[in-house]
């Protein structure tokens, strides 16, 4: 019996919502600028928090824009930004999802770290702080995980699998490999994918502040004077579809999602392993048919934390040996912040920009050497240069490796 041949992915749409803006195109300029979407942060209860700053999305963003008003009050905040994203990223596309069989052969797939918090939160408020003896009859629909799938899904009427991928920070990443798998082994033609994220509530800030890995200034990935993450918000969601079918309706295609790799470091729940990242960037180079001198930009995990950096660096060190010194390496985190299950999305659009324009997007911040973080980050400016193909990474505590290779657009 022969093997049937493996179907070309490509990306046709992307939509975003972050610090950086309302829209894909305003994060990638804000990223090609070098601009920060780091602030102090706005949040009812900032007085009772050490936590001073985040990358917050813009105060005049209306959630209820584009949205059906009966659909808005079933929806906690991290739906509202995947509902927007979509939007967004489907328009861009073209693609017409009124078709019952392409409705029927589209898959949705959204990474999420934590889910509906905002929901949560607010309603274990009410019933511990306040006493409350009910909590909203909306409140499982709206802090379910995959109620940013089901809700996308329900927009656009599509009926291919749908469901949600929670992986901590590589969230994003996973989501959209399982998006592109089915459509490489002719499960689907066309998936709605990404990540989404609204994490900044009481609670959950407490928690992170908890971990002491927080900055209190700015996030300055390698750089030797870093002190550690910068919590962010909001989604990234893209149209990925089989090369043979882009084609067929003369679609436009921003990037080939040519390969991926996955690993689990098995050693610490919170500790990066250079080994495990190592082996999802081999994997990911591997699956997309790509040699070592192929690759001329990295989008880093680049936390700004400790552990992470000098890990990444060693793990990218041993992934691509001599050729490492040659890689423009950046962390666009530095910008955007640390969404956690949507940083992935967000980065990905970062690296679509890359590739389509030839311009690498800086390493902000990064203003001390640091010897262990010996790479070249790109710091501080974007830089024009000719991006064949690239590699995305998204590490995540529990030791999960998710790593996307992208190539041009064929």
């Amino acid at each position: 019996m022969s093997t049937p041949s493996l179907q070309r992915v490509v990306i046709t749409g992307m939509g975003a919502i972050s610090a950086l803006g309302i829209g894909a195109e305003a994060l990638w300029q804000g990223l090609r600028e070098g601009r920060s979407g780091i602030g102090p942060l706005r949040h009812p209860d900032a007085d009772r928090l050490k936590l001073k700053i985040a990358a917050q999305v813009p105060a005049d963003f209306d959630p209820a824009a584009n949205i059906d008003e009966r659909t808005v009050p079933l929806l906690d905040r991290t739906s509202e930004f995947a509902l927007h994203a979509a939007s967004e990223a489907i328009g861009q596309s073209g693609i017409d999802f009124g078709q019952s069989a392409l409705g029927l052969r589209t898959a949705v797939v959204v990474g999420t770290g934590v889910g509906g918090e905002t929901t949560q939160d607010e309603q274990s408020r009410r019933l511990y702080a306040e006493n409350a003896q009910r909590t909203h009859p909306l409140t499982i629909v709206r802090l379910m995980t995959n109620a940013s799938a089901s809700q996308i899904s329900i927009a656009h009427g599509l009926r291919g699998p749908t469901f949600a991928v929670a992986s901590a920070c590589a969230s994003a990443n996973h989501a959209i490999i399982q998006a592109a798998q089915m459509i490489r082994y002719g499960m689907v033609d066309a998936a709605v994918t990404g990540g989404t994220e609204a994490c900044l509530t009481y609670g959950a800030m407490r928690a992170w502040e908890a971990m002491r890995v927080l900055a209190d200034d700015t996030c300055r990935p390698f750089s030797a004077n870093r002190r550690g993450l910068v919590l962010g918000e909001g989604a990234g969601i893209f149209v990925l579809e089989s090369l043979e079918h882009a084609r067929a309706r003369g679609a436009t295609i921003l990037a080939e999602l040519a390969g991926s790799g996955m690993s689990a470091d098995a050693t610490d729940i919170v500790m990066p392993s250079a080994e495990g990242s190592s082996a999802a960037m081999r994997q990911a180079l591997a699956d997309a048919g790509l040699a070592p001198q192929d690759v001329d930009y990295i989008n880093a995990h680049g936390t700004g934390t400790q552990a992470n950096d000098v890990t990444e660096t060693k793990a990218i060190r041993l992934a691509f040996g001599e050729h490492a010194d040659r890689l423009a390496v950046s962390s666009t985190k530095s910008m955007h912040g640390h969404a956690l299950g949507a940083s992935g999305a967000l980065e990905l659009v970062a690296v679509i920009g890359a590739l389509r324009d030839g311009v690498v997007p800086p390493t902000a911040n990064l203003d001390q050497v640091d010897p262990a973080c010996d790479l070249d980050y790109v710091p501080n400016v974007a830089r024009e240069m000719p991006v064949r193909a690239a590699i995305s990474n998204s590490f995540a505590f529990g030791g999960l490796n998710a790593v996307l290779a992208l190539k041009r657009a064929p």
